[in-house]
């Protein structure tokens, strides 16, 4: 593990492997630099590129100055990219790919194309009051130190049946959820935003090569968000990895990223 200091201060941990062009990792809600399939990932990605993954701020071994801002969050990514050389690719996951087109619409020559996996944008009118109810329970929570709520809400929210969650609050894992639980409104609050809408106009500032990906076998939404995405943006491409779910498989993911970065 490494470490380096944002603009304002802030440690940030990440670890670097592999060789190549750079590229840095923007994981979704709850996630730290090297959790799930993440290591498969940098393996299959390593050979060709030299990838970055780090712990976003209030996570894992990154530290977290208040108050927090989006520009903050930015500010980690240009510095990563620093010291990378200067020059990368960005690819985020979920909520990771929100973060990822908006470093990218401000870094500019920063960041030399941008790759993300669904993106949870939706502009369903039904699914935005479930996401305002749903962004009105986490601030609750969160506000009221309810951590341990909090993660539970989120959980519930993307479908997870309650008996589950309810037997997770006891597994040995939940206490470090319970730590980084107020990255959730990072995530949801400050970068989704309250409308869980997508900012078409911002996107259409990501004047450089851009692949929205999305799974042949995830929620209905997930196709048609990510077909708006591309849509708004000047240099867009749409990829529908066939037979995924919202848990992407690095087998199925791999490829795709070491085809449009390195071509």
């Amino acid at each position: 593990m490494s470490s380096l200091r944002s603009k304002d201060g802030t440690g940030i941990a990440y670890e670097q492997r592999g060789n190549g062009p750079a590229l840095v990792v923007v994981d979704g809600a709850l996630a730290t630099r090297m959790g799930g399939s993440k290591e498969e990932l940098v393996e299959l990605l390593s050979p060709n590129i030299s990838v970055y993954c780090y712990d976003r701020r209030g996570r894992g071994e990154s530290g977290d100055t208040p108050p927090y801002s989006v520009d903050r969050e930015i500010e980690d990514i240009a510095a990563l990219i620093d010291e990378a050389g200067g020059v990368a690719f960005l690819y985020g996951h979920s909520s990771g790919g929100c973060l990822a087109l908006e470093a990218a619409g401000v870094l500019g020559t920063k960041v030399s194309k941008v790759a993300l996996y669904e993106a949870p944008w939706n502009d369903d009118p039904e699914a935005q009051k479930a996401w305002g109810k749903y962004i009105e329970r986490l601030t609750d929570a969160l506000g009221s130190g309810r951590r341990g709520d909090a993660v539970a809400l989120f959980m519930e929210y993307t479908g997870m049946p309650a008996e589950q969650v309810n037997g997770m609050r006891h597994a040995p894992f939940w206490s470090e959820l319970e730590a980084i639980a107020p990255t959730l409104a990072y995530d949801h609050v400050a970068i989704m935003g309250r409308s869980g809408a997508v900012p078409a106009g911002r996107l259409s500032a990501v004047l450089i090569p851009t692949l929205v990906m999305c799974g042949g076998s995830s929620f209905p939404f997930m196709r048609a968000t990510a077909q708006t995405i591309t849509q708004a943006l000047p240099n867009g491409e749409l990829r529908i990895l066939d037979g995924q779910t919202h848990d992407v498989q690095p087998a199925a993911l791999a490829p795709s990223l070491t085809e449009f970065f390195l071509n």
